[in-house]
This record gives C-alpha cells, sequence and structure tokens, in this order.
C-alpha cells in the first residue's frame, strides 16, 4: 500500500511509519519542519514538508493523491496553547479530510484521544479542555464525511515498549497504552478494510493486536470473530 501520514515526525507517527516501510509499503510522512527529513528518511519514509497550519486543500491534493490511505497523527504537543489545539488537533484534521475526498482517497484513519467525543471533565484546564474540544471536532467532522474513516482514541500514551496486548472496544478507554502497541493497531486497521465506520478505544489488555482488530471488524460486519 501507498500510506501517507500527517504528522510525520510525531512519535506514534515514527512508529508506524517504521513498521509499514519494514513490511514493505511505501510510505510519505508530512512534516513541518525540513530539519526532520533525514529521520523520517532513516526510517524509510519519503518526508513532504508542507505546514498543515497554513496549507490550503490545493497543497495537500497532490500529497496525498494516488494513496491507499491517509493516518491523521499530528498534534500540537505538549507546551501548545489553547489556540494551536484548534489548528493543529481539529482544522489540519479536517484539511487531510478535504485533500483525501479530493483526491479520492476514501480510507482515513484517526489518531483521536481518550475522552474525545464528550464534553471536558469540569476540573479540566483550559488547555486540556481546548484539546478534548478540537479533537471531539475533527472526529465528528469526519465522520459526517463520505469516507471509510476510522477513529481510534487510545487512553494515557506510555513510552514502554510494546507488549502486543491490547484491549480494543467501543467502550471508553481507562488505563495506559504504548505507542509501540498504538503504532502496531493503526497498521493492523489499515490491513482491514471493514473497522470503516468504527470509533474505537484502545487501552493495554491481553488479547494480541491481530486478534483485537479482528474482532472489532467482526462485529462491524456481524460476522463471527476467529476462535
Amino acid at each position: 500500500m501507498k500510506i501517507v501520514i500527517a504528522g510525520g515526525h510525531g512519535q506514534i507517527a515514527r512508529r508506524l511509519g517504521r513498521l509499514l516501510a519494514a513490511r514493505g509499503d511505501t510510505v510519505a510522512g508530512i512534516i513541518r519542519n525540513p530539519a526532520h527529513s533525514g529521520d523520517l528518511l532513516a526510517d524509510g519514509v519519503d518526508p513532504v514538508v508542507r505546514d498543515l497550519e497554513t496549507a490550503s486543500c490545493d497543497d495537500i491534493v497532490p500529497v496525498v493523491s494516488g494513496a491507499d490511505a491517509v493516518v491523521f497523527a499530528a498534534g500540537a504537543g505538549p507546551g501548545s496553547g489553547a489556540s494551536r489545539k484548534h489548528t493543529v488537533d481539529n482544522q489540519a484534521a479536517v484539511l487531510l479530510a478535504e485533500a483525501a475526498l479530493r483526491a479520492g482517497v476514501r480510507r482515513y484513519v484517526m489518531v483521536s484521544t481518550r475522552g474525545a467525543g464528550s464534553p471536558p471533565p469540569a476540573h479540566a484546564d483550559e488547555v486540556w479542555a481546548a484539546y478534548i474540544q478540537a479533537k471531539t471536532a475533527a472526529d465528528e467532522y469526519l465522520m459526517a464525511q463520505d469516507l471509510d474513516w476510522t477513529v481510534l482514541r487510545p487512553a494515557a500514551l506510555t513510552d514502554g515498549p510494546g507488549t502486543g496486548g491490547v484491549c480494543l472496544t467501543a467502550e471508553r478507554s481507562v488505563g495506559e497504552v504504548t505507542r509501540d502497541d498504538v503504532a502496531q493497531v493503526l497498521a493492523a486497521l489499515l490491513d482491514t478494510p471493514a473497522t470503516a465506520g468504527l470509533v474505537l478505544e484502545l487501552a493495554e489488555g491481553s488479547v494480541p493486536v491481530p486478534e483485537a482488530v479482528s474482532h472489532a471488524a467482526s462485529a462491524r460486519t456481524g460476522e463471527p470473530g476467529p476462535r
């Protein structure tokens, strides 16, 4: 497959890019900082320099044209203010969806977050509340488009080594999950078109990633999953 990852230098994005490239997929990573190009090249990923906060749809359509899928893994990141949660976590995700629609790329996998889809908790600070609101708005926009979308909402992220075991359900995630395991799940979702139309919550668990994704797909189609 040919996969385009928005936010290509992010921690999850780089893990995913390396996984996909290692198995023979063609991967492009959209990055804002040209200085990050060398890291992506070392991962086997083609760097494409575009600033998703200032780019137009016309700028992004050629990047995604011919792709089998796009993955939104961009984020304003720690230390950014509330305004950038809107411009990156929401508006950039919308921009990628608009470009995918114009380019005829149907598959869109969104890396969302725990808590999206509900109002921020009353005790949330301004920035966290803005982040949840931006992610929720982006998810809702994507779900309203004529695309084969999947929304993945991971629990709290950690940098420990992946376990290969997860809990992947439609229920609200709790606990933690490693970025390694998130990347493994994203790769499996890209391989499983029947997960289109699903909003999935991800946390650490005991179910092997391929089995967890297969079960999610079987719940979508109504067919029995593997035993």
